[in-house]
């Protein structure tokens, strides 16, 4: 039952709402024990020949309007009960999202993006029902259940009540037995429902793959495996839960069956009349419900609890980037990298060393190298995605460390390598990071990113929504919309991580021609294979095993004759071999 002292904060925020919700619930229980005695009352004036019609139409009426008053009572506490499990649901799905939007790309390297989705979802859904039918059950079951035992006892027999209560303790120790096995297997069947979101996820995400490379019939056995574990671990749980019913009409079997056995005992002695018998048997089966409540709350308990610790220790974790700067602008973006080493966590070696770069505001940066040489990872560091103590970024002379994450990015536009888009119009994943930029502003940037003439060739134009992460689109044309996307936050840093590897060259060519017009005095950083899009950059860094292994100007070097003026001699006889000349 901790679940409820862990979420006291919550009860205590909403206490105007849950005392109402129990004090309507505990007049509408007031209200339907009242009808057993009546029918107690009616067959005792039936038996004594003292009904007539006026006292009937009495009874009629009075069940009548208790019926009314009970259904007014139940619907104005279902109200006031489950909205505030609702708005616990919600802020807990936001504390969750907002959680996992704070998060460094370190974290989700060792979270399953499936086992998020599903404490975001699912887990929260059994926290929801444990602020919502556990508290009802719980307190139903409670109430009811004293009230029924105060009034046996008080107008009925005190005997009769003992003598019914006598299986009872036996079913609430079997009642704890189930729910210690129920928590350990809600809890596997939550991790079971993990792995098969994040199959779910992986496989829809990756279709493409599995139908290019025929492997639906593998990754459907490698589904079906994934989901029969989960399907076993609920069926364990429904196993387990399945044991309360038979416990509980166990034991009311045997109650009734003491109680009309004693019943007819203390009738014959002259203790009750036949109408206290059949108010105490109506009384019992009431008692039937708080049994159920009883057993329905260990099933809601148990999931909660078992669900709020997962939502717990995913909003206990800490970012591996700490959000602690103060600074929110730079008055120049002068930028300068000093790395003795920076490695992955995990990783058993460095990714960059030995890393000298200083770059003045409003001047063009290339990286190059060989895949993996490090060129991503040393964006990464000036985004904050990652920190080491023993690598140093700065803008305009003050550590990134004491900038806040948000201004240090708002200073930074970034088009990764894969291209995102979501699923809306072209002219709203351009203004993704200005929703109010004019339709005017939007084709501008589209214009410079040498887009325009195919967006204008669908039948919408600018209002063409494209499909989930973009597929609509080809690669090329991706992006350069995620490039109109970066130029229209006009931030003064702009960085282009492999950017026009889709395009050819002749649009590189513009793309770069109209940056070049565009940002006058604004710093760009391109990261490219294709050597030609550094050719005019102020400065060439090439990157090796994660060491600077040359730095220059385009011109300087082509004299080096060392990795780039190679690769540059190369990449231009295949241009030439592609063009056929």
């Amino acid at each position: 039952m901790d679940i409820f002292l862990k979420l006291g904060w919550y009860f205590r925020e909403q206490w105007r709402r849950y005392v109402l919700a129990g004090l309507l619930l505990i007049a509408v229980d007031i209200l339907e024990l009242s009808i057993p005695w009546l029918v107690g009352r009616l067959i005792d004036d039936v038996m004594a020949q003292s009904l007539d019609q006026r006292s009937l139409m009495m009874y009629v009426v009075a069940v009548l309007v208790l019926g009314i008053l009970i259904y007014i009572m139940r619907f104005l506490w279902r109200l006031f009960l489950f909205s505030a499990s609702f708005q616990l649901a919600e802020r807990l799905r936001q504390q969750v999202y907002r959680h996992l939007t704070l998060m460094a790309p370190g974290f989700y390297n060792t979270h399953r993006t499936g086992d998020l989705m599903a404490r975001a979802t699912n887990d929260v859904s059994a926290v929801e029902m444990t602020a919502g039918e556990g508290v009802l059950s719980g307190l139903d079951g409670v109430v009811t259940g004293v009230l029924v035992l105060a009034v046996m006892m008080t107008f009925v027999s005190w005997e009769l009540t003992l003598a019914a209560l006598i299986p009872f303790p036996v079913m609430a120790w079997f009642f704890y037995i189930i729910g210690t096995r129920l928590h350990d297997g809600f809890r596997d069947a939550q991790e079971r429902f993990s792995d098969l979101n994040d199959k779910v996820q992986e496989s829809v995400s990756g279709i493409r793959m599995t139908k290019a490379f025929g492997r639906e019939i593998r990754e459907d056995a490698d589904f079906m495996l994934v989901a029969d574990r989960a399907a076993e671990a609920n069926m364990r749980v429904a196993a387990t839960d399945s044991l309360y019913d038979p416990a509980i009409f166990i034991t009311v079997g045997v109650s009734f069956l003491v109680s009309i056995a004693m019943g007819a005992w203390l009738i014959e002695q002259g203790s009750i009349t036949l109408g206290q018998l059949t108010s105490f048997t109506m009384y019992l089966g009431f008692l039937i419900w708080p049994m159920f409540a009883y057993g329905w709350l260990l099933n809601l308990v148990e999931r909660g609890s078992a669900a709020y610790d997962r939502i717990s220790a995913l909003l206990d974790a800490r970012s591996p980037v700490s959000d602690e700067g103060t600074l929110s602008f730079a008055n120049n973006v002068n930028l300068e990298w000093d790395i003795a080493a920076f490695e992955y966590p995990g990783a058993g070696s460095p990714a960059l060393k030995n890393i000298t770069l200083q770059l003045a505001q409003g001047q063009m940066l290339g990286i190059v190298g060989a895949t993996g040489a490090g060129k991503s990872t040393l964006i990464s560091l000036l985004l904050r995605y990652y920190d080491h103590a023993s690598a140093s970024v700065s803008i305009g002379g003050q550590s990134i460390r004491h900038y806040t994450l948000e201004s240090l990015r708002s200073m930074i536009a970034v088009v990764p390598q894969d291209a995102f888009l979501f699923t809306a119009s072209i002219a709203e994943n351009i203004a993704l990071g200005r929703p109010d930029a004019s339709i005017e502003e939007i084709r501008e940037v589209a214009r410079l990113a040498s887009v325009e003439q195919d967006i204008l060739r669908f039948p919408a134009g600018y209002d063409t929504l494209v499909g989930e992460r973009g597929v609509t689109l080809s690669g090329g044309q991706k992006q350069r919309i995620a490039i109109a996307r970066a130029l229209l936050l006009d931030a003064p840093i702009l960085v282009l991580d492999d950017a026009l590897s889709a395009v050819d060259v002749s649009t590189e060519r513009n793309i770069l021609e109209h940056l070049k017009q565009a940002r006058e005095g604004r710093t760009t950083i391109i990261l490219c294979h294709r050597l030609s899009a550094v050719e005019d950059a102020d400065q060439i860094i090439v990157l090796g095993h994660g060491e600077i292994k040359e730095r220059g100007t385009h011109r300087q070097l082509l004299q080096g004759k060392a990795w780039y003026s190679r690769m540059f001699d190369y990449q231009k006889l295949e241009q030439a071999v592609a063009s056929g000349r």
